[in-house]
């Protein structure tokens, strides 16, 4: 059920004389690079010893290699890890209808809790933001948008990867998946309503986060819709919830406004 609300430049400095090469510097080299390791590691309780698991994904089978025990971190695989569709002797589970470029960053999550671009916190003014992919940081600018088989089309990422982690059991992911796709501007109607229809198909029932997010998103921008053949068209076609549950929210919408103007200015008896 739907609510009611939505909502270097180089210093100069002191000159200094080199020091000598002493017998502690190998090993404070070798603490930093440990530690570096460290920070690089798997989530804590992943030890890295465990069996490599194959994955292959997408019609292609695009073959990606994971630690079983990172991978079990996900319910799914740690129940598929069991079922009768791993090949006993090879380790190998088959997603076929996943998105090699989806799966990769599912994978990034589970090694480091986090995507590119990661979610930045300025806890000062409590706001969220991405990190800079315009930087140069070697891996270039990040696509909003990824190509979704099921939907014969382009699709928001972080949509693809919302529902990923909803099959998957990564609540988390899911948490951050949504606080990304929130922060995301300038995004075509045509695919934030083929993305809504995505969300509609590969989510529950009862989901009420993904898709009232997309229900918010249409009625914050409803003056672009109203003028787009695309969304006339859509409307026209139905075929989805996801419309039914636009107008319910529209008229809640409507009903919260018209009732803060009651209170605000009450009618004299």
């Amino acid at each position: 059920m739907l609510r009611r609300s939505f909502a270097t430049k180089d210093k100069v400095g002191k000159m200094t004389k080199p020091s000598k090469k002493t017998l502690r510097e190998p090993v404070k080299a070798k603490l930093q690079q440990q530690h570096h390791h460290q920070m690089e590691s798997p989530p804590l309780g992943s030890t890295l010893t465990s069996t490599i698991v194959t994955i292959a994904v997408g019609p292609t089978r695009r073959l990606f290699a994971c630690h079983e025990d990172v991978l079990c971190l996900s319910p799914f695989f740690s129940a598929a890890l069991r079922g009768a569709f791993v090949e006993s002797q090879l380790k190998q589970v088959e997603l076929p209808e996943e998105e090699p470029e989806v799966f990769s960053s599912v994978l990034e999550y589970l090694y480091k809790g986090d995507y590119y671009p990661r979610l930045l916190i300025d806890k000062r003014r409590n706001t969220w933001s991405l990190e800079d992919t315009t930087a140069s940081n070697g891996r270039g600018c990040v696509e909003s948008t990824v190509y979704s088989q099921r939907s014969g089309g382009v699709i928001l990422k972080d949509t693809a990867i919302y529902c990923a982690a909803e099959m998957f059991g990564l609540d988390e992911l899911k948490r951050i998946a949504l606080r990304k796709q929130g922060l995301q501007t300038g995004i075509q109607i045509d695919v934030i309503l083929r993305s809504a229809r995505f969300a509609y198909e590969n989510t529950p029932e009862q989901d009420a986060k993904l898709r009232a997010h997309y229900l918010a998103l249409i009625i914050r921008s409803r003056k672009a819709f109203k003028r787009s053949g695309t969304m006339q068209m859509e409307m026209e076609l139905g075929g989805s919830k996801l419309f039914f549950d636009l107008f319910v929210a529209m008229c809640n919408h409507i009903d919260d406004v018209v009732d803060l103007v009651n209170v605000s200015s009450p009618k004299s008896i």
